[in-house]
Formats: structure tokens, C-alpha cells, sequence
């Protein structure tokens, strides 16, 4: 419900911007994305899928900015593919997609005004509060299951679909023609959640499952040896607290420039 009513105001934003002719800006973005968790605990430069996204900004000067965005991207990560030998016996899988309604504020380093300033390029830095929906699934025996529904470690109840995340990062944003920008940006989301991939804490005693594939994918790590690891109360997860995911790419917008505004600024 949350989602819902952000994506709204964000929408009905985007169509309305043209009655308030001053400092607005919308904008598109396009980029890639990835996750740090139980599936990649080191590398925070790993993006492994695709994110694009909406937003509008409001300019209050050159030097900062508040900014409202969609944003989609998908994630996913598997032990087969790790380096590690543990994690390789694990053989667990998963990939998500991960919709994203965000608010955050934005420092220019130099004064940036399209239009009017000379300065026409400036690094930035960015911070605020997003809401983020995820559905973590994988794929078994040429079948795709969401996992939520199977409580894969023994849970009393589902995890949410949605969580809180907090958005921070840098860029670099260009004015590359009269009231055209082109930025590149680099943002994490540490995430109030460990179960963006499923994975967080102990393996669960399959007796207790009721759901025949709530047992088989609690513990993966037999389907090829007939050896399994997943003892109960053993290590499944990293244990930590929240799961990150990172999304970086272009962004392209358009700044409406008050025409009661002609000074030329340094």
C-alpha cells in the first residue's frame, strides 16, 4: 500500500510539473544493478543485471536539490559461481526483482544552474529514505518457486515484501545543452532486511516442514553428492542484519528554468 501511494505522488508529479515553471526537473535513468549479502559478502563493485528508473527533482538552488524516484532493477546471485568452496557446497540460488520508490536530498559540490550559472559541470553526493519491494525466487528442477511462501529456514511466518532502505552515493551531473543534463551516478541501499535472497540465519529441521519443497530448498547442497550439510541449527546464512544492493548508470533530465531568472551566475 505503501508502494502504491508513492508511485502515485511520483506519477501525478511527473504530469503536473509544467504548472510550476521555475526550478523543476524530471528525468529518466538507466543503468545496472546488484547486491552485496549471503551470496556476495566482498565485492561492492558487482553488478550483475539492469535497473531504469523515473524521477523529478526540485532545485531549491544550485547547491542542493530534493529529489523523487522510481526505480526497477533485478538482482541474483548463486554458490555455484562462487570461489569459495563452502558457499560451493551451500549451492544455494536465487534472483529478485526489486522495485523501489526513494526521496533524497542532493549536494552539488558547485553551484549547478542549467541556464544560467557558467559553471556547467558539478560532482554531487546524495542521501535519503527509500522503500523498496523484493521477491526473492530460484529455480528448481526447471521450475521457478518464490521462496517467501516456503519459509526456507523454519520462520513462524512470511518476511514482508517490502523494507526500508536507506540510499546514499555520488555523481557527477553535466550540462551538456541549454537546459539539458546528463549525470553518472554510483548509489547503495543498505536495506532493513537479510532476506533480499532468502538467506539469513540457520538451516531449519525439515521434519517440521509441512511443504515438500519448503524441505528441498531449505538445503541444496546434496542434489549433486547425496551429501547433505544442512544440519539443524547449523550456519545457512551470513547472520548479518541487512542485506545491500547498489544501482549505478546515466541519468538524462530536463530543467525548467524560471525566465524571471537571466543573471548570469559564477
Amino acid at each position: 500500500m505503501l508502494m502504491r501511494k508513492l508511485f502515485v505522488l511520483l506519477f501525478l508529479l511527473l504530469v503536473s510539473f509544467g504548472s510550476f515553471a521555475q526550478k523543476w526537473e524530471p528525468g529518466l535513468f538507466a543503468g545496472s544493478s546488484g547486491y552485496m549479502g549471503d551470496f556476495n559478502q566482498n565485492n561492492p563493485l558487482k553488478f550483475t543485471d539492469f535497473s531504469v528508473g523515473a524521477f523529478v527533482k526540485y532545485n531549491f538552488s544550485g547547491y542542493f536539490s530534493a529529489k523523487l524516484g522510481y526505480t526497477y532493477g533485478t538482482i541474483r546471485g548463486a554458490d555455484s559461481l562462487s570461489s569459495n568452496q563452502q558457499l560451493r557446497n551451500r549451492n544455494l540460488s536465487f534472483f529478485s526483482a526489486l522495485n523501489e520508490v526513494s526521496l533524497t536530498g542532493e549536494l552539488n559540490f558547485f553551484n549547478y544552474q542549467p541556464g544560467i550559472s557558467l559553471k556547467r559541470w558539478s560532482p554531487f553526493m546524495f542521501a535519503g529514505v527509500a522503500v523498496v519491494n523484493y521477491n526473492p525466487k530460484t529455480v528448481y528442477q526447471g521450475d521457478t518457486y518464490v521462496l517467501r511462501p516456503l519459509k526456507t529456514e523454519g520462520q513462524q511466518k512470511e518476511y514482508p515484501y517490502t523494507a526500508i532502505s536507506i540510499p546514499y552515493g555520488v555523481g557527477v551531473k553535466v550540462n551538456f545543452y541549454k537546459s539539458w543534463n546528463l549525470g553518472l551516478e554510483l548509489g547503495y541501499r543498505t536495506a532493513f532486511t537479510n532476506y533480499l535472497d532468502d538467506v539469513s540465519g540457520f538451516y531449519a529441521n525439515k521434519n517440521s516442514m509441512d511443504n515438500s519443497y519448503s524441505r528441498a530448498l531449505s538445503d541444496r547442497s546434496g542434489e549433486k553428492t547425496g551429501y547433505y550439510i544442512g544440519s539443524t541449527g547449523s550456519q545457512r546464512g551470513d547472520l548479518q542484519k541487512r542485506d545491500t544492493y547498489m544501482i549505478a548508470g546515466f541519468t538524462i533530465s530536463y530543467t525548467f528554468i524560471s525566465q524571471k531568472c537571466p543573471v548570469v551566475q559564477y
